[in-house]
């Protein structure tokens, strides 16, 4: 179980064969690594399970193997176009994910890797950048020069790339941490990093190739895999609102909108959290969470609202489909703007 979404499991996966399962879409959504908030936004779970199915099919017809079997409706497995309503359920093949024991922030990877044998769950995100914001990450941890750009510094505005940028970071740590691919290639296992980043770079490419033809642009975002006897498969969720970042017209569309909502508007919640994390790191602690005197606090009808209509008005868009009962994206953005 996630913040956002739950599992249900139909066969385990053992070392020598993938399990069957599905992932089960809520309408919780989650910001600042929080985890569950407060509220529920309508319809974002069916939205989610759209884009991802939507993707997921995109990316098999390129030839992309994937963990996804179709989404559920009335009980059985079908293909995202023979449905007659926005699905909320994704049927998908399971693998292993051991436990990653850990004292403090040392994480015993060799353990994880010993029980997965040739079936498992990378532990890595794989991020690819096709824009660098103002704010983002990338300019605190690294220069310009490391990625072959021609500035001397960070530019004061965003920088749209003419080659994306692929990192590593952490996924089953209490707090993700970027890795270098040395670290990367070690906490990967039997799988090949080039092999991860090559995926990582032709499912952006896809990706931003579809956005491109609705009229959005998708600025980055990350894929999860699975390694089986030999071969990678993206696995998890792919180009949702939650997992990757697009803009209509200059504005955000996706999870974006609600962190800088919260900033805005809760910021000394944001800044506890922050804090608190930063004081975990400093102690060698895990739970950060603990260490937070702050709780969020609960949204608005009308900002919840405009937080659905902008969910499914986007996976209209995305998709080429009508599938949402949704104000048209100009519309959604709109509000957003307002917020």
């Amino acid at each position: 179980m996630t913040s956002v979404k739950e599992f249900r499991i139909e066969a385990e996966a053992t070392a020598e064969e993938l399990g069957r399962g599905a992932f089960v879409f809520t309408d919780d959504y989650s910001v600042f690594d929080w985890g569950k908030m407060p509220d529920q936004i309508p319809q974002k779970g069916a939205s989610l399970c759209t884009m991802g199915a939507f993707n997921f099919e995109l990316l098999e017809s390129e030839g992309v193997p994937t963990h996804y079997r179709g989404v559920v409706e009335n009980g059985d497995v079908v293909a995202l176009a023979d449905t007659s309503h926005p699905p909320w359920e994704m049927a998908i093949d399971l693998t292993q994910v051991p436990d990653l024991p850990h004292e403090g922030r040392e994480y015993d990877y060799d353990s994880y890797h010993e029980a997965a044998g040739e079936n498992y769950l990378i532990p890595l995100e794989i991020v690819f950048r096709n824009r660098v914001p103002v704010g983002s990450s990338l300019r605190r941890r690294t220069e310009p020069a490391d990625h072959g750009l021609a500035f001397g510094s960070w530019p004061e505005e965003a920088v749209d790339l003419d080659e994306p940028i692929v990192e590593f970071s952490t996924k089953y740590e209490e707090g993700d941490r970027y890795l270098t691919r040395e670290e990367a290639d070690s906490i990967a296992g039997t799988a090949a990093i080039e092999d991860l980043e090559s995926l990582a770079r032709e499912v952006n490419r896809i990706v931003t190739e579809q956005a491109d033809s609705a009229g959005l642009v998708h600025q980055d975002g990350k894929i999860e895999c699975c390694y089986y006897r030999g071969e990678l498969r993206v696995a998890d969720v792919v180009g949702t609102f939650d997992e990757n970042r697009f803009s209509y017209e200059g504005t955000q569309l996706s999870k974006e909108v609600l962190r800088q909502y919260h900033k805005r508007t809760q910021p000394d919640w944001v800044r506890a959290v922050n804090a608190a994390k930063a004081e975990a790191k400093q102690a060698n602690v895990a739970d950060w969470k603990s260490l937070c005197d702050e709780e969020p606090e609960p949204l608005s009808e009308s900002v919840l609202e405009t937080a659905s209509e902008l969910y499914c008005a986007g996976a209209n868009a995305y998709t080429g489909r009508e599938l949402f009962d949704a104000p048209p994206l100009s519309s959604a953005i709109g509000a957003v703007q307002r917020l």
